[in-house]
C-alpha cells in the first residue's frame, strides 16, 4: 500500500510554477559510520542502500521512520524519478529547501551541486546530467555534530537533549522538488513597498543576460482580491531589470490597501517572461504594502506607533523535530498565537519553513528572522554564518510578515564580546552587511544583552517577582542598568542613542499539563497558578513608561522545556480568552 506523501504543498510560495514534481517520500537511505562510500562511489548512484526514510524529515524524527538520535555524521540518500513527457526541450531545475549541513547531489553519477550551509535553499540545473526514463539522484549530507564553531541554533552537540538544547537534525528536512523552465528563465524577483509614495519597486533578475538581438520582455501583472490593480511591462536587456509601479487609484484611501496585522492585504502578481513574443517562464508571486521604522525613539508600523506582542517560537514538532509534520501545523501555530493575543513571533533559533512565513504573510502575523547561531567563536565560523546569513535573507526578502533581523542571539558564537574587539567587530559587520542588504528593516546585532550597533535596545529578562519587574522598570536609568543576568546591555564603547526599549525574552514559566517532564525558569502548581504567574511577569511590561514590546517565552513545550503556554502538542494550558486578556492588559491579578 502507497503511503499518503507527506508535505505535498508547494515549497516557495514566494516564487510558484504551475509545473512541478514533489520528490518526497520514501528514499534509500545508509548511514556511512565507517565513511566508505566515498572510495566506493556510492555517488555513482548504482549501489543500492539498505534502509528507507521518509523525505523530507531527518533521520532522528519519528516520521523520518527511523528515530535514531545517536551520532551518524555522514548519510546518504537514493531515488529514481522520472521527467514528464510534456517537460521536454525545458531546463530541469532541482531545489533542496534544506539540508543539514553540507550537501553534495549527483544526477546519473553526475555531480550536479554542492551546498554548505544547513537551514538555507540551493538548486541546480540538471537539464545535461538527465536520461530518458528513469534517472537515479543521489545525495551525500554530512554533519558536523560536536563541532561548536558551526551555525547549529538549538541543535545539541551531545548525544542527549538537555538544558535549552535539543535534538539534532542531519541531513534533508525541507521538500526536495524539481520543476521546468526555459532555458531563459526567471531567477528571483524582489519586491520593495514605498508606502509612503503608494509605488512598489520590482526587481526582475532573469539566470542569465538575453542573447543579442531577441526582444525579451516582462509583463507585471499586479491584483488586489481578483482585481486588477495595474500592468506593466519591462523590456530586459540585462540580467536585472528594474520598474516602479504606483498604485495611487488602488490604495482605497490609504491604510485600506496596507499589510497589518489586523488586516494583511496581499497584492497578487503574475510574471510573464517573454522571448520574441513567446511566454518562456510564469511565475506567480504576491508583496504587501508595509513599512517598519523607528521615528523620536518609537517603534512605528505604517507610520504609527506600533506595540509588539510577540511570543518566543522555536518552531519544534514532537515526530517531526524540525520540520512540520504538515502545512496546516505551521499555519495552526500562527492561529494559536493569535487567538492568545500576539501579533507576532521571534522565530528562534531557526531559520523557518518559507511555508510559516507564507501563512504569516497571509494571516497577519509579525516575524523577527534570527539565524540558527554556532555556539563559539573561530575564523571558520565568521565565514560560515556569514554566507548562511546572506542566503537567509536574499530567501526571505518578499515577505511583509518579516520586520525585524537578528543575526545573533545572547552572544551566541561570541561569548567574549565584552571584552574581544574581534567578537565585537563581528557583531557590528553582521549589522551592517544586514543592513547592506536590506535596508527596510530593523536589526539587532545581539538580542538581549551585550549590543553593539542596533535599531532597537532589547533585553532578556526572566524575573519572576512582579515587584522586582516593576521596580527594573519603572526608570529609563534602572531599565538600561539593570543588567538581568549580570550582562551589560551595550558593549564595546556603544551608547544608548534613543532606541525603542524591547523585553525579547522573559516569563519562561513551566506548567506540567502533559505527559512531558521538563523546567522551566519558574513554575505553576495549577491552572490559576499560571495564570496569575503570567500576569505577573506581563503586566510590568506593559505599565512601564519605556518598553515598547515584548516577546514571551514561549509558545509551546519543547522536549525537556515545560514552559510554554501550549503543550508540544499544541493544547492551550488555560483558556485561549484568559491568555489573551493576560497579554492583551485587558485583566488585572
Amino acid at each position: 500500500m502507497t503511503q499518503p506523501l507527506l508535505r505535498p504543498e508547494y515549497p516557495r510560495p514566494q516564487l510558484v510554477r504551475e509545473q512541478w514534481l514533489n520528490l518526497n517520500g520514501m528514499w534509500e537511505f545508509e548511514f556511512d559510520d565507517n565513511r566508505i562510500g566515498d572510495e566506493e562511489q556510492w555517488g555513482a548512484g548504482a549501489k543500492a542502500l539498505s534502509k528507507q526514510i521518509q523525505v523530507p524529515f531527518a533521520y532522528q524524527s519519528k516520521l523520518s521512520g527511523i528515530g535514531e538520535t545517536g551520532f551518524h555524521d555522514l548519510v546518504w540518500y537514493r531515488r529514481s524519478f522520472t521527467i514528464p513527457s510534456d517537460w521536454s526541450g525545458q531546463r530541469i531545475l532541482l531545489h533542496f529547501g534544506a539540508v543539514d549541513y553540507a550537501a553534495t547531489v549527483w544526477v546519473n553519477g553526475a555531480q550536479v551541486a554542492f551546498h554548505e550551509g544547513g537551514h538555507t535553499p540551493f538548486q541546480a540545473d540538471i537539464t545535461s546530467a538527465l536520461q530518458q526514463g528513469d534517472n537515479v539522484l543521489v545525495v551525500r549530507a554530512e554533519d558536523f555534530s560536536r563541532d561548536v564553531t558551526l551555525p547549529r541554533g538549538k541543535q545539541y552537540w551531545k548525544e542527549d537533549s538537555a538544558s535549552i538544547f535539543y535534538t539534532r537534525t542531519t541531513g534533508i528536512w525541507q521538500t526536495v522538488w524539481i520543476e521546468p523552465a526555459g532555458k531563459l528563465h526567471i531567477h528571483k524577483i524582489k519586491f520593495k513597498p514605498d508606502i509612503d509614495k503608494n509605488e512598489i519597486q520590482i526587481r526582475t533578475f532573469l539566470n542569465q543576460a538575453p542573447a543579442a538581438g531577441s526582444k525579451v520582455e516582462a509583463r507585471i501583472d499586479i491584483r488586489f482580491k481578483d482585481e486588477y490593480a495595474t500592468s506593466v511591462t519591462v523590456n530586459c536587456r540585462h540580467a536585472e531589470e528594474t520598474v516602479t509601479v504606483g498604485l495611487h487609484d488602488f490604495n482605497d484611501h490609504g491604510l485600506g490597501r496596507w499589510w497589518t496585522p489586523n488586516k494583511p492585504n496581499l497584492y497578487d502578481v503574475t510574471i510573464t517572461l517573454l522571448v520574441d513574443g513567446q511566454k518562456a517562464d510564469v511565475l506567480e508571486s504576491y508583496f504587501g504594502m508595509r513599512k517598519i521604522s523607528v521615528e523620536a525613539g518609537k517603534v512605528m508600523l505604517n507610520n504609527r506607533v506600533f506595540f509588539m506582542r510577540l511570543v518566543l517560537d522555536q518552531g519544534y514538532f514532537p515526530e517531526g523535530i524540525l520540520t512540520a509534520p504538515s502545512d496546516e501545523a505551521l499555519k495552526q501555530d500562527i492561529e494559536l498565537a493569535k487567538a492568545m493575543g500576539f501579533n507576532g513571533a521571534r522565530k528562534h533559533q531557526k531559520i523557518e519553513d518559507p511555508r510559516f512565513l507564507y501563512w504569516a504573510d497571509k494571516l497577519g502575523y509579525l516575524v523577527w528572522g534570527e539565524m540558527a547561531n554556532a555556539y563559539s567563536y573561530s575564523e571558520e565560523y565568521v565565514r560560515k554564518i556569514t554566507l548562511e546569513w546572506q542566503e537567509a535573507i536574499e530567501r526571505d526578502y518578499n515577505h511583509p510578515c518579516l520586520v525585524v533581523w537578528v543575526p545573533i542571539n545572547e552572544s551566541w558564537g561570541v561569548p567574549n564580546i565584552l571584552v574581544d574587539k574581534r567578537q565585537q567587530q563581528h557583531a557590528l559587520a553582521m549589522y551592517h552587511m544586514t543592513k547592506a542588504l536590506d535596508d527596510s528593516r530593523l536589526v539587532v546585532s545581539n538580542d538581549g544583552w551585550e549590543n553593539m550597533k542596533t535599531d532597537l535596545v532589547t533585553i532578556h529578562d526572566y524575573e519572576w517577582r512582579r515587584d522586582d519587574l516593576e521596580e527594573r522598570y519603572a526608570t529609563l536609568e534602572k531599565t538600561l542598568g539593570g543588567k538581568p543576568h549580570r550582562r551589560e546591555v551595550l558593549v564595546g564603547g556603544t551608547v544608548y542613542e534613543g532606541q525603542p526599549i524591547l523585553v525579547t525574552e522573559f516569563g519562561g514559566i513551566a506548567y506540567k499539563k502533559s505527559d512531558w517532564e521538563g523546567w522551566g525558569y519558574s513554575g505553576a502548581e495549577n491552572e490559576e497558578d499560571f495564570l496569575k504567574k503570567l500576569a505577573d511577569v506581563v503586566e510590568p511590561f506593559l505599565q512601564s513608561p519605556h518598553v515598547q514590546g515584548y516577546c514571551y517565552t514561549q509558545l509551546t513545550d519543547v522536549e525537556q522545556e515545560i514552559n510554554g503556554v501550549l503543550t508540544y502538542d499544541r493544547v492551550p494550558k488555560a483558556p485561549v480568552e484568559k491568555i489573551k486578556e493576560i497579554f492583551n492588559g485587558r485583566i488585572k491579578y
